[in-house]
Parts: C-alpha cells; structure tokens; sequence
C-alpha cells in the first residue's frame, strides 16, 4: 500500500493509502471514532468504523489520545464538507508511541508566556503551522526573486571584525587569539566586496542585534536578505526593492492563499498592493507629522509611533528618502544636490508594521569613506579590507536589507513578530 501524504489526497480519491502522522483532535462513540490526523503536509479527518477494522484494531484506535503518533491505511473518498474534499475511512490503524500524559498545549487560553515556553509543541498547532507555511513561502520567493534575475547568492559570515552600524547594539566573543570579534548584525560589506566580483550579489541568512527593545517588532536574532549590485545608484535601487516585495506579496498570495485564509487573514489588504509605490522624501515626512501634531523634528529618527502613522496613509508600501546624514550609517552616499542628507530609503510596509527595508547608495570614493569612518570614531586598521574597494576600480553601487520576520508579520498580518520565526529570540528568551 502507497505511503501518500495529506496534501495530496485528493488525487487518491477511490484508492487505498497510507497516511503517517499524528492525532490532532478525536472524538468518539461506542462504534466509530473521527481523528483528525495531520502529517506535516495538511489535516484530514480519519473515520474508524469498528465494523470495518474489527474489535481488535478499533481498541486500539480508542487508545490513541492528543498527539499521538500512528499509521493508517484505508480507502480515501470524497467529502464536500472538509476542506481538503476528501477523508479516509481507515481499514487498519497501527499507533506508533502513544503519550503517557496529556499534551500540555490544549486549551484556548493560555497564555502567550506558557505558549512561548511550549514552543517546540507549540509549533504543532494549526494556525503555527500555516504561519509556518507562509515563511516558507515568502523565503522561496525571495531565493526565486533574484535567481531570476540573475542575482548570485553569497553567504556572508557570522563572525565579523568590521562593524556595520552603531556599536552599541553588537554581541562581543572572545576569538581565540585574535581579541574580540561580533556576531554579524549585516552581511553588507561582505556583499559589497562580492558585487565587486560578480555584479550582482544577494543572502538570506540569521543576523545579531543586541538592543533591549521589547516592542512587537524586535527580535534579538533574525533573518535578513541583503542585495548589493555594482553600478547600481539611488533610483536603480529603489526599483529593485519595489519588484521585490512585490514579488514576495503576488508569490504568497498565489502560493500559499489558504494559508492567509486559515489563520484569518484580510487578503484584500495584500491583493490593494500594486506598484509604483508611494514615495516621501524625509522632509516631506516630518512636515506631514507636524501638520498632525507630532512634536518630532528635523534630524530626528523616525520612531515606531511615526511609522505607523505614515504607512497607514497608503494601500502599498512607502518609501521614506534622503534621511539626516547623521541620523544614518557611515557608508551612505551623500546626495549631490544636498550633501546634509544621503541617497538612502526605508520602505515602511502598509497597515501599520513599520519598516521592512533599509537601503542606500553606498560610498564609493576613497577619501570620503575614510573622512566618514574616522567621524564616527571607528578603527581604520579594521576596515582594511573595506577600504580596498574603493582603491582598486572602484564604482556608485547600492544595496539594502530585508528584515524577515517583519516582512512575515506584514504578509500575514500578525500581531507580534515573534509568532513570524520558528524559535524566537528576544530580550528575555533563549528557551526552548
């Protein structure tokens, strides 16, 4: 008998199969039993009739309890009322382990700590692992994006010597001989280097950020996709980053639609974004939150509070540009027309989740980069190897970073970011 999988049951109808898994929900009465079986792949409900499998095996099905591992074949046959159109009526169920305790994720009120305590268990729900699902669909589509385009993937390392932005938020280590060295917080200057050698370059791979921020949209370790492309300036960029998440939104939304559905998403928020994307200078934005009352000022950051109200303005995705040089990194091109603000964007996602991108045109004179590293007050020695990019055929090029997780919660409408990432780290969680 065929070993099949949940997600494709429905090209079994009329067959017998074998389906492999666990018991997510059972109920029962004196000659039939309905488990609702998932596998990894999807749920369907599993009818066990004691007539049909006999009194030996139905005793057994009947001990089966919550998460409980078990074997069962049958015949698969329509059924309009499920989800998937079929179900099995099992015609054998052999149970693999069954626990000896409750499972301890079973009520609909616990709370978020107990859960997230739980969360290796925790990811067995159903609305975790449609969540789940769409990660991996918003990840296939970022890898697809640029193997399109003929983008090269470049894995930047997790140990670096060279800072990328402010200091103040990086994990130090001990590196043997060598002295300290940090956790990665950006791949960007070993993409820089690469894009030197193959043109176009992108990653996708875990970053560190050492900051005591509690809020919904931080998590102490994430994911990022950074690209960076030789030749590219300001405007090449931000059309890069406009196909892009573009692309991430049209992907999920016809690839993973039920998903969306399953944990009750507006879908119709998503199918309103659609390109060119709105655009805002960072003066333009700080004029439009004063008119609202805010008190912020020019050459301030821009803080959660006024992201939200900028990004609630619009269906699609905002680009905030040319930021305070001094409210940016040290390695953003200034603009030629106005050498107080850089050629960089951040791109706020709509419906209030903030930032999802950052991104500029990088430094590509020599004499300008060293100015910028030794204004904010970082080694020269350290940057080396940086510091060759610019002598050896150098080029304008520009890049950006993606922020994951934030990119997740956005698509699939989450309230907390750390439900978008499989095990959360943040302030006060390393366990499990």
């Amino acid at each position: 008998m065929e070993w099949v999988y949940i997600k494709d049951l429905k090209d079994y109808v009329g067959k017998d199969v074998e389906l492999r898994g666990w018991v997510r929900r059972k109920r029962s009465s004196g000659k039939i039993s309905f488990i609702e079986m998932r596998d990894g792949s999807g749920f369907v409900q599993v009818v066990v009739e004691k007539s049909t499998v006999g009194d030996e095996n139905f005793a057994q099905a009947d001990k089966l309890r919550l998460e409980a591992s078990f074997i069962v074949r049958g015949k698969v046959r329509t059924d309009e009322r499920a989800p998937s159109g079929v179900e099995l009526l099992a015609s054998e169920v052999i149970p693999v382990q069954i626990p000896s305790e409750d499972f301890p994720i079973q009520k609909a009120d616990h709370s978020i700590d107990f859960l997230m305590d739980n969360r290796h268990l925790w990811l067995r729900a159903k609305r975790q692992f449609h969540i789940l699902k769409i990660r991996d669909a918003v990840i296939k589509a970022i890898r697809k994006f640029y193997w399109e385009r003929d983008f090269v993937q470049v894995d930047t390392p997790i140990f670096t010597g060279a800072i990328g932005e402010s200091a103040g938020n990086l994990f130090e280590i001990d590196y043997f001989d060598y002295g300290k060295v940090y956790l990665t917080q950006t791949g960007q200057l070993y993409l820089e280097a690469a894009c030197m050698a193959l043109g176009k370059v992108f990653n996708l791979g875990p970053t560190f950020r050492a900051e005591k921020s509690k809020t919904r949209r931080h998590l102490i370790e994430f994911w990022m996709n950074e690209a960076e492309v030789a030749y590219y300036e300001h405007e090449d960029n931000v059309r890069l980053q406009e196909d892009l998440v573009y692309y991430i939104v049209q992907y999920v939304l016809n690839n993973a639609y039920d998903d969306l559905v399953e944990i009750g998403r507006d879908v119709s928020k998503l199918e309103k974004v659609q390109k060119p994307f709105p655009r805002m200078t960072y003066t333009e934005a700080i004029e439009f939150l004063q008119k609202r009352g805010s008190d912020i000022k020019w050459g301030d950051d821009l803080g959660a509070d006024e992201e939200t109200i900028l990004s609630k303005q619009f269906d699609s995705p905002v680009f905030i540009t040319h930021y305070p040089r001094h409210a940016k990194a040290f390695y953003m091109q200034p603009d030629p027309s106005n050498p107080e603000v850089v050629l960089c964007d951040d791109l706020l996602a709509s419906e209030g989740y903030g930032e999802i991108i950052g991104a500029s045109q990088r430094i590509h004179d020599y004499d300008l980069m060293v100015e910028r590293l030794e204004e904010n007050n970082l080694p020269i020695d350290k940057y080396d190897w940086y510091l060759d990019l610019r002598k050896f055929g150098s080029v304008p090029h520009s890049g950006f970073g993606l922020g994951v997780e934030r990119t997740i919660a956005w698509v699939a409408g989450l309230e907390h970011i750390r439900e978008a990432i499989p095990f959360a780290r943040t302030l006060y969680r390393v366990h499990p």
